[in-house]
């Protein structure tokens, strides 16, 4: 999971009365009513994306700015998937410049049917590309022709140099305008392919700071995708280098994302097959979890929305596994099937499709739409799957004993959630007896803190915005769900509450989970600024992941931001999140007469503090929880709150050495 440092006003503020402690919203603006002729705007060129970037990119956010890094290498990908690159280098400078280096084929250069060089044309043309007519790309993520273009859009500035026809080719460009023509910089010699220099244009983006680790991440998968490729990432900043490269393509992907857990069976089970123009390709294992882990790609891009292949490999791996344990005699003809769910839990496994004319939704690409695909996947899953389990029959009675007793175990949780349905129906409008519930009724305008504590608990309740703020106190121990069956996670007194309270259901039983009934849009979590604190937000980020993870995807999930320390010269108060903060302030004070306040907890904070610091919409700062990359997230909640210790141990001791400040 990432997080997003983010500014949120509910619109309950805007012309909402006062709660009675002098707390004013804010009076929106006036819309304009002219609208004539004179209103209609044509926007030439890459002008478009400069004025409406999270059209192309998603967002102009860390996502968005990583997204240009996807844009570039997404292309050089596609010459190693059409068999022309073998290696690809991405370096970060310390200027904050990405270079993108490949020994493909080079961008083609000469006159365009424009009158422009065809250089030219790619980097400054939305849809341009030779990705549409079918001679440049059988199969290639890059579609709709606006990535590279998009990219030297949202540049400050931006070179590209080409290896093609026996000379080196580059042209520069500044903010998606070329700064002169296409020119022969100097012969080709052995030199191949293409080199890309752009730098992120602060004007557009509200960080230009990319993660090592999250590029890191994506060039993993984009080797483990592409079979033989050689792809390296270089940060000079902080002087890193990593290098990945993977023969075993998929079933070395399945293998990584299993290593912190217990396989089943010691050999992910693989299927490599052309159906029709489209190969499919998957590599699949259970593992002795409770989590579902599918991740699925379409031309190598991350379809993070699932679509059609996803909708094919489940429908194959459901009716496959019931066929064989009925043939098998492991299911009785009295028996029930096994269902989807049951199927699917503890299952690691990776879909990958490549098709000469996928169809995306939008620019971002989140889900696939061929319908044909989903037919040309379950055939292919259910050929290989039943003659894996004819050929290891050990194996498949394994798989079939976990999803009999997933499948038991999800009855009772099938009970369980009946009861926490009739519990919330019953209770009416007094939901939980902990929750102090908000006066809005609408979603969009509402929020609720969860918080650590009843005393904290109360400083919450008397500091809200009873009108669009509702509080939920946590105490006690809560429950490890990375350990617990979905009837154990119903059945903790801890849990229920929150469930009932946020009104959504919860994942992993029949589809039950409806975020149109949640009853708030923004979910925070507020606990103290410790060790306990950090141990009550890590169980309650694990239980969102798992089992509510299409909150998370929304974005209506927070984590607030109480501060450390309280500098007060008696007449001026400020307060301080970190002890670099905190000096600050001091010095701004520059004087002897300091009175500095180091919070323990949130309950040590009056009303009106907590409000001032930590709820005011106006003033408060909150961290947006993101799980954009879901192998990553996996990961780390298997490593910190799984059975195995030794990852634990192991991240423990890696990340120690990051550590500032520590109460114990």
């Amino acid at each position: 999971m990432t997080e997003a440092r983010t500014r949120t006003t509910p619109r309950a503020a805007v012309d909402a009365p006062v709660n009675g402690a002098g707390r004013k919203g804010t009076k929106a603006a006036k819309p304009g009513s002219d609208y004539t002729a004179a209103s209609i705007q044509v926007l030439e060129g890459l002008e478009a994306v400069r004025r409406r970037p999270g059209m192309y990119i998603g967002s102009t956010d860390i996502r968005g700015l990583h997204h240009l890094v996807w844009e570039i290498v997404d292309n050089s990908i596609d010459e190693a998937m059409a068999g022309y690159a073998r290696t690809i280098r991405v370096t970060i400078a310390k200027d904050g410049t990405v270079e993108v280096i490949d020994d493909g084929r080079g961008v083609p250069v000469g006159k365009h049917s424009t009158g422009k060089d065809a250089l030219e044309v790619v980097h400054t043309v939305l849809h341009a590309g030779g990705k549409f007519g079918g001679g440049g790309y059988k199969v290639s993520g890059g579609l709709h022709g606006v990535g590279v273009s998009v990219v030297n859009a949202l540049s400050e500035w931006l070179r590209v140099e080409t290896a093609r026809d026996g000379s080196i080719w580059a042209q520069e460009y500044v903010r998606g305008k070329p700064t002169g023509p296409v020119t022969k910089v100097g012969p080709q010699g052995d030199r191949k392919g293409t080199r890309t220099l752009f730098r992120a244009d602060p004007e557009m983006f509200e960080s230009t700071d990319y993660s090592f680790e999250t590029i890191a991440q994506r060039m993993r998968e984009s080797a483990y995708l592409t079979k033989g490729v050689w792809i390296t990432l270089v940060d000079e900043r902080e002087d890193r280098e990593k290098s990945f490269h993977f023969e075993g393509g998929l079933q070395s992907f399945v293998r990584h994302l299993n290593r912190n857990k217990e396989a089943l069976h010691d050999r992910p089970i693989y299927v490599d097959r052309r159906e029709g123009s489209t190969m499919v390709e998957v590599a699949l294992q259970y593992n002795d979890t409770y989590a579902e882990n599918v991740l699925a790609f379409a031309n190598n891009i991350n379809t993070v929305d699932g679509g059609t292949h996803v909708t094919g490999f489940r429908a194959a791996l459901t009716s496959s596994l019931n066929d064989w344990a009925r043939k098998a005699g492991v299911l009785k003809g009295s028996d029930g099937n096994l269902s989807g769910d049951d199927v699917r839990e503890g299952l690691t496994a990776v879909i990958s499709v490549k098709l000469t004319d996928p169809q995306f939704e939008g620019q971002t690409k989140a889900k696939l739409g061929n319908a044909e695909v989903k037919g040309q996947v379950q055939t292919a899953v259910t050929e290989a799957l039943t003659q894996y389990l004819e050929e290891n029959p050990g194996d498949g009675r394994k798989i079939i004993d976990k999803c009999l007793t997933a499948s038991r175990a999800r009855e009772a949780a099938r009970k369980a959630r009946d009861l926490v349905l009739r519990k919330g129906a019953l209770d009416g409008l007094s939901l939980p007896g902990k929750l102090a519930d908000c006066q809005e009724r609408d979603p969009e305008r509402s929020e609720i803190y969860i918080v650590e504590g009843d005393s904290a608990g109360g400083s919450a309740k008397a500091g809200r915005d009873r009108r669009f703020q509702a509080i939920l106190p946590m105490f006690g121990k809560m429950l490890n769900v990375e350990k617990a069956r979905l009837d154990k996670v119903l059945s903790s007194e801890k849990i229920r509450p929150l469930i009932i309270a946020l009104g959504a259901g919860i994942e992993g039983i029949d589809d039950s989970f409806d975020i149109t009934k949640l009853r708030y849009h923004r979910i925070i979590l507020m606990s103290d600024a410790d060790v306990d604190g950090a141990h009550i937000r890590t169980l309650l980020l694990t239980f969102f992941y798992r089992h509510m993870p299409k909150l998370v995807e929304a974005g209506y999930l927070y984590i607030a931001q109480p501060p450390l320390y309280r500098v007060s010269t008696g007449k001026v108060t400020k307060y301080a999140q970190t002890e670099k903060d905190r000096d600050r302030i001091i010095k701004e004070f520059n004087t002897k007469n300091l009175s500095v306040q180091r919070f323990k907890g949130l309950g040590e904070m009056n009303a009106d503090q907590l409000w001032e610091t930590t709820m005011n919409p106006e003033t408060r700062t909150l961290l947006r929880v993101d799980s954009e990359n879901a192998a990553q997230a996996d990961e780390i909640f298997t490593k910190l709150m799984g059975e195995n210790v030794e990852p634990r141990k192991e991240f423990i001791k890696a990340e120690a050495r990051k550590v500032q400040n520590l109460d114990v």
